[in-house]
């Protein structure tokens, strides 16, 4: 039973692994020269991711637990030396360069890292107060939201609203299987409503103060979001248009009749869809689909209650960034730099992934028993 629910964990991302090294071969038509062989790359990473999974596999989850708050300081260290040694990409510092190997994303890994340690804190919460008062919740959800907010706010600044967003839809996927009462996201929902209602009010009826206020950097950041719908963009009109003339079984393998910016990552959906067609996109987003089922499933199972909130975390993740994904690409969503899990080319972030994979493999491996947390 535990290696028929490996199986069909394992099984979907070989083959979403195919179709990521693939595309982006394919996607390579529109990229640079002076990047190399993406697709060639690709293999390496899921190469190495594999290796990564191996190790955990050895490990345990047990391991990680033990040292989340390790893994927590070190991401938020190394958030804060992008802001300083960070190499500047599209005027964004989200990246370290590294001599012979590339590029190294931080944020990829603090999404995992900051998993990791929300779970451990939900346990020893439920574990300490079986009938929690409204003021223990209340201060549980004042320590979890700065250990949230620490990293958001270095993302924030580098800058990379999309990483932010994860954070929090992590953040707020765990809180609700956390088993806090119901009344602190109905409250938390009026707070953002009417801040966020402000925050509007100030950028669309009085943009000097806005930018006054909170700079200019973020008032093109808000055009750019708000603004997307008009379809005005090169990255979106050159998507529509290979999607939308892509037709049942597409133009054909490595014949993407445009070019679009990112093709080989935030569009990487697109390059699939011209080139595979209608029944192309059946497969590939019925593959994501069963892979969430199974993780679903696996939620479902008499696991120990950390991996549970492990699990929340993960699913909300990696939905919301499909949804979110192939959304700005068809003009659905605002365009924001957000990959599709274990198909768009990177190497930090399909480590990520992979590093989920391991947690998730683990899980399936493991009795339900009582983690010692130190």
């Amino acid at each position: 039973m535990k290696q028929s629910l490996q199986y069909r964990i394992i099984i979907p991302v070989i083959l979403l692994s195919f179709i990521s090294i693939i595309t982006i071969y394919s996607a390579m038509t529109y990229t640079s020269p002076t990047l190399g062989n993406l697709a060639l790359k690709q293999g390496v990473w899921y190469i190495a991711g594999w290796i990564l999974v191996g190790i955990l596999l050895r490990f345990k989850n047990d391991y990680l637990y033990q040292r989340t708050w390790y893994l927590y300081i070190i991401g938020n260290i190394l958030l804060v030396l992008l802001l300083f040694f960070g190499t500047p990409i599209n005027n964004s510092r989200c990246w370290f360069t590294i001599p012979g190997v590339g590029s190294f994303q931080p944020s990829e890994f603090m999404k995992i890292f900051l998993m990791l340690t929300l779970a451990t804190m939900i346990h020893q919460f439920r574990t300490q107060y079986k009938n929690p008062t409204c003021k223990d919740e209340f201060i549980f959800i004042g320590k979890t939201l700065l250990i949230v907010l620490i990293p958001s706010i270095l993302t924030f600044l580098q800058p990379d609203t999309g990483a932010v967003l994860i954070y929090l839809i992590i953040y707020f996927s765990m809180m609700f299987f956390s088993g806090i009462r119901l009344r602190w996201f109905i409250g938390t929902f009026m707070i953002i409503l009417i801040l966020g209602l402000a925050f509007m009010g100030i950028y669309f009826y009085h943009e000097d103060l806005f930018i006054q206020i909170f700079g200019s950097s973020i008032y093109y950041r808000l055009e750019r979001i708000f603004h997307w719908s008009t379809g005005s963009g090169l990255q979106l009109e050159n998507s529509l248009a290979a999607i939308g003339s892509a037709g049942l079984l597409g133009h054909g393998y490595n014949k993407t009749p445009i070019y679009f910016p990112e093709s080989s990552t935030d569009f990487i959906f697109s390059v699939f869809a011209s080139n595979f067609g209608l029944l192309g996109i059946f497969v590939l987003l019925f593959l994501i689909l069963y892979l969430d089922i199974q993780i679903l499933l696996l939620a479902k199972k008499k696991i120990m209650d950390t991996d549970s909130y492990t699990i929340s975390g993960i699913l909300g993740m990696l939905l919301f960034q499909q949804i979110q994904n192939i959304g700005m690409t068809v003009g659905l969503f605002p365009i924001m730099g957000i990959t599709l899990p274990f198909v768009s080319y990177g190497g930090s972030s399909l480590l990520s992934y992979m590093l989920v994979i391991g947690i998730l493999l683990n899980i399936t491996n493991e009795k339900k028993k009582t983690y010692r947390y130190h």
